[in-house]
């Protein structure tokens, strides 16, 4: 190893401080450090290659080393590098406006730009209660969203957050969010006390608790309910037919707005460019961002429905809220470019063609003992695993610990799988390859899964 690669590895072990990462397992052992990426794939400082199975994080949709994106943001930069979006416009941030209001669904037409999901999703919330109170609500503050859903690390979307064990090291947070359960259809059972349901009636069983939440709080208090299509933690809960109708008519009804956390979800992930398109269903408000750029540079967004903006558009009014670097030139030009490449390369028509192929190869690993449930939409999949298939039993709190982070995590990795081994509620590998992927890759991921979990399942 050469001198500058030992500077950059003692450099990440004595200076840098990892996201959600425990540092003390890396006390012993050099910090995992990504040089490069191609196409689907990741190289180490070591040259070691690995298959980018989570896109980065949900993130990388066009593939690795996209050199029209890095000239995009050169060439912004050397025009009008930076300039804040406060009382001011610029071409790019426009531009990206308008066509991502094109794209959105039904009446979504006004763009908020941040920096990133967490952001847009706290935007979102400040936006609900600031609109209620301008129409003559002031009464309307509180929010709904599910169990183990991710939303966000603000404040405010923290609060939103379903995850007990992320939130309770920052507490007090903001209060008035209210949880319901999710729509993992896997555990149907076990979440409602109702044996045996189809997943349409486990769907309008999921949905209606929001109705009841509604109800406990007092409708004139609750403003907003937050959910992803397909939620992220807990392993890819996919909804239920039936479920985004009934909870479009739910929030018509008490006059709560309704809010597609697409921060994965948008751009692609699921076949389509966003969430409604996919399932029927439109909200009011979109929060989006990680592949709106592929994550060549930060952006993120709050698309709103027209009739949110009406209180702005005149007298004194104004959404005291926004972020230095939001809807930043160079990164509005990137997700400009990075549009460009979803029409050229008709990135949609690729995942639409490839999800049932995806599909078909992860769920060829149900005939391993460990594999409980295969579940997903698009190019976003979790795998399940369960101590016994008969019963669904799942792993104790020790076991987990010594199965995802004592071995797994590590294991994949190491047979030259990027993916996510993760615990946000029962035990899930997670999979979101970059969109360009194909049946060559996905052969890769069940091959490399299939040899890990197999050994997973001997060391039990």
């Amino acid at each position: 190893m050469t001198q500058p690669e030992n500077d950059v590895l003692k450099a990440a072990q004595d200076n840098l401080w990892l996201h959600f990462t425990r540092h003390s397992a890396h006390r012993q052992a050099e910090i995992p450090t990504i040089v490069r990426g191609e196409g689907s794939y990741i190289y180490d400082i070591h040259g070691k290659r690995y298959l980018d199975g989570l896109a980065g994080l949900f993130v990388v949709q066009v593939g690795h080393g996209r050199a029209e994106l890095a000239e995009a943001a050169a060439k912004q930069a050397q025009e009008l590098a930076f300039f804040p979006l406060w009382s001011y416009a610029h071409p790019k941030a426009a531009e990206l406006a308008q066509r991502l209001a094109s794209l959105a669904p039904g009446d979504l037409n006004r763009v908020f730009f941040t920096t990133g999901g967490g952001e847009a999703v706290e935007s979102a919330w400040k936006l609900a209660k600031q609109y209620y109170k301008l129409i003559g609500k002031p009464l309307k503050h509180k929010v709904i969203s599910r169990e183990i859903a991710y939303h966000g690390t603000p404040q405010g979307a923290l609060s939103i957050t379903g995850i007990p064990a992320f939130k309770q090291m920052f507490e007090p947070l903001v209060p008035g969010s209210i949880r319901v359960p999710n729509t993992n259809h896997y555990r149907a059972e076990e979440i409602s006390g109702i044996a045996g349901m189809t997943p349409e009636q486990y769907g309008i069983w999921a949905a209606d608790r929001v109705a009841r939440a509604i109800e406990m709080e007092g409708p004139d208090t609750v403003a907003a309910v937050f959910a992803e299509p397909v939620q992220n933690a807990g392993g890819c809960f996919p909804p239920p037919p039936g479920y985004w109708q009934r909870l479009r008519e739910i929030c018509d009804t008490y006059d709560v707005l309704l809010v597609s956390d697409e921060v994965i979800c948008a751009f692609g992930r699921l076949g389509t460019m966003f969430g409604g398109e996919k399932f029927d269903f439109v909200p009011d408000i979109i929060t989006c961002a990680k592949g709106m750029t592929s994550g060549y540079s930060p952006i993120g967004a709050m698309i709103a429905h027209d009739r949110l903006f009406e209180p702005f558009k005149s007298g004194e009014e104004m959404f005291a809220h926004g972020y230095t670097f939001g809807g930043h030139p160079v990164s509005a030009a990137v997700a400009l470019a990075n549009l460009d490449i979803f029409e050229r390369e008709d990135l949609l028509g690729h995942v639409t063609k490839n999800e049932p192929v995806f599909q078909a190869t992860l769920e060829s690993l149900k005939d391993l003992p460990i594999v409980g449930d295969v579940r997903g939409s698009g190019y976003f999949w979790g795998i399940e695993l369960v101590k016994d298939k008969a019963t669904k039993e799942t792993f104790t709190a020790e076991e987990s610990e010594r199965l995802l982070r004592g071995y797994l995590s590590q294991a994949l990795f190491d047979a030259g799988l990027y993916c996510r081994a993760d615990d946000r509620g029962d035990p899930v590998i997670q999979l979101a390859p970059p969109l360009i992927a194909g049946p060559k890759e996905f052969d890769e991921i069940e091959s490399i899964l299939r040899t890990v979990l197999t050994e997973a399942w001997a060391r039990l």
